[in-house]
């Protein structure tokens, strides 16, 4: 059995004194580790799964796409500004120092559509909660919001209504 955390690196001081970053590349870079990161975080979908997975740019596609493949669901990007070749509906949300925006394509998601949101961390919740409200916007239900890692203390899952969160490690 791998120990999903003592691959998880811990960088001091980035990308700012004070921080604690939890780097992610060594999970990617131990294929066992990968795997079964993608089978916990399938497994409680496997008897009901989504239509769709939505993925947030850009380490949310590293988790969705499999997660996608493992569940035989579809794949929606939701991406930065001007990423995304079609018509796009976008959201811009508050970040500590600006404003951020994404875009997803218009047809990503349906009316109706049962829709997992997946991103690698979730921190304050602002990006996830403005994909919340993408999806939402494009006529979609939201199952769950879905992460690789939660830093418990930073309160972002406040942030998250109207569908449970879920993630695999918590910090």
């Amino acid at each position: 059995m791998v120990d999903l955390k003592s691959v998880i690196r811990d960088i001091s001081d980035f990308p700012k004194p004070g921080i604690l970053f939890r780097d992610i590349t060594p999970l990617l870079q131990d294929p066992a580790a990968f795997k079964k990161t993608i089978e916990l975080m399938a497994e409680p979908y496997r008897d009901n799964p989504p239509d769709v997975i939505a993925g947030i740019e850009s380490r949310g596609f590293i988790f969705g796409a499999p997660l996608a493949l493992e569940l035989n669901c579809s794949l929606a990007l939701i991406r930065k500004p001007g990423k995304l070749p079609w018509k796009t509906k976008s959201a811009t949300y508050t970040l500590e120092y600006g404003t951020e925006t994404i875009e997803i394509h218009e047809d990503a998601v349906k009316p109706g559509d049962r829709v997992l949101l997946v991103d690698d961390l979730l921190a304050t919740g602002g990006t996830m909660e403005a994909a919340g409200n993408l999806v939402r916007e494009l006529g979609g239900d939201i199952t769950e919001f879905l992460f690789a890692i939660e830093l418990e203390f930073l309160a972002g899952k406040a942030k998250l209504t109207g569908a449970p969160v879920r993630s695999l490690l918590v910090y």
